[in-house]
């Protein structure tokens, strides 16, 4: 290892075991003062806009002239309003029940033990994330609230900007009287320092979460050796049942698709019931062509809108974060499901039905950390879930699903109550 590579070893080390020494501060501190904390980060957010849009504008032209992918500029990208709702995501996180010490079940034993499952902190987690400086301040925000020390690790096209808001961050903690440790953001754009935080750092880090592509997030699951709360591609669907009422059709499939391209709850498939696409499909692909979206389909999609152009069978599987959209037509309930299941990835699928016992069937077989009716897919989204923020939206099927907020940052322990009990 050269000298380079030995002084980034011993910087990460030293954040590792700074962050488990603030875990312990932050597990025992109050409630109320994690919640001054993120009261004061939000007050300090607002203050800082200025230098926070300044940072964010060197790191977007500098984005630009590497002809990053424009979603990803736009992920990037702050404004006065985006950095407000930074401000008021904060101050949403603040004002949230606080789940250390929440009691989750309590019962007693014919033996006189009382036992109690209480919800407790993890620890120390490291959320590594590409393009998204909001992530900071919501991932410093909910770490706070979940009693939680947090290595933060951007993306090294957001670097001034995450810099910026955590400067807004540790002033919130000074205020507070809690540990600067408590929120760390690694400082460099050396890759190797993602390698570091894989292995662990020395055993400081209690749980990986990754915010970001494809290739980061196979890399953090291929590579880690603490555990990792896998966040993977949004390849959303919009099923369009028979009994689907038109307006509401199109209002969601366009609100679903054009909202926001970039985000990780867009849809990138629509799927229309072979039982009434004649009537559903040509007026809702012709709004979504008004709205600037491309569509491919299969054959009998084409069918019925002319000049769609060909899915391949890559366009299933894509997550497009542009104004792009699949199509397909299926039969039923059961043909979008298992559409769903062939080429999904368990983050969020819609159905737009008046047959509530479709609806239904649908919401019991699609086995997606979100599944809507009658709804948009751009809800898949901590603050529209009440959580205030998230750190992303969990695809697992362990520990945590969906949004993951402050609650889904804890963990939990027994806690048994005797008066002098032995096991005979």
């Amino acid at each position: 290892m050269d000298d380079a590579g030995a002084s980034l070893q011993a910087q990460m080390g030293a954040m590792g075991r700074a962050a488990r020494t603030a875990a312990a501060t932050l597990r025992l501190a109050e409630a109320a003062a994690r919640t001054r904390a993120i009261e004061a980060m939000a007050r300090a957010v607002r203050a800082d806009a200025a230098a926070i849009l300044a940072a964010n504008a060197r790191d977007v032209a500098e984005a630009e002239a590497a002809s990053l992918a424009p979603a990803m500029v736009d992920r990037l990208r702050l404004d006065a309003p985006r950095v407000e709702a930074m401000a008021l995501g904060l101050e949403t996180v603040a004002a949230l029940p606080d789940p250390l010490g929440a009691e989750m079940a309590r019962w007693d034993r014919p033996n006189g033990l009382d036992i109690a499952r209480v919800r407790t902190p993890i620890g120390v987690i490291a959320i590594i994330y590409e393009s998204r400086p909001g992530v900071t301040a919501d991932a410093a925000a909910l770490c706070v609230r979940s009693g939680n020390a947090a290595i933060l690790r951007g993306g090294s096209e957001c670097l001034a900007s995450n810099l910026a808001i955590h400067a807004a961050i540790a002033r919130g903690l000074a205020e507070a009287g809690l540990p600067a440790a408590c929120v760390q953001v690694v400082a460099t754009t050396d890759r190797a320092a993602v390698g570091l935080i894989l292995g662990g750092l020395d055993g400081a880090v209690d749980l990986i979460i990754p915010r970001g592509g494809k290739s980061l997030v196979a890399r953090v699951q291929q590579e880690a050796r603490a555990p990792v709360l896998g966040h993977l591609e949004g390849i959303n669907h919009v099923f369009l049942h028979g009994s689907a009422d038109l307006a509401k059709a199109i209002a969601i499939a366009v609100n679903a698709k054009m909202r926001r391209v970039s985000v990780c709850g867009a849809a990138e498939t629509l799927l229309v019931d072979s039982a009434d696409a004649q009537r559903l499909l040509p007026p809702v692909a012709a709004a979504l062509r008004e709205a600037g979206c491309e569509l491919r389909g299969d054959a009998r999609a084409r069918s019925l809108v002319p000049g769609m152009g060909e899915a391949s069978d890559e366009d299933w599987r894509t997550e497009y974060l542009a104004p792009i959209i699949s199509v397909a037509v299926v039969d039923g309930v059961e043909g979008a499901a298992a559409h769903i299941a062939a080429h999904g990835s368990a983050h969020t699928d819609a159905i737009v039905a008046e047959d509530q016992a479709a609806a239904e069937r649908f919401a019991a077989l699609v086995d997606s950390a979100i599944v809507l009716i009658n709804a948009s897919t751009q809800f898949a989204d901590g603050a529209e879930f009440g959580f205030g923020a998230e750190i992303g939206i969990a695809t697992d099927r362990l520990h945590a699903r969906g949004p993951v907020g402050a609650e889904q940052l804890t963990t939990y322990k027994y806690v048994v109550r005797g008066t002098g009990q032995t096991r005979p």
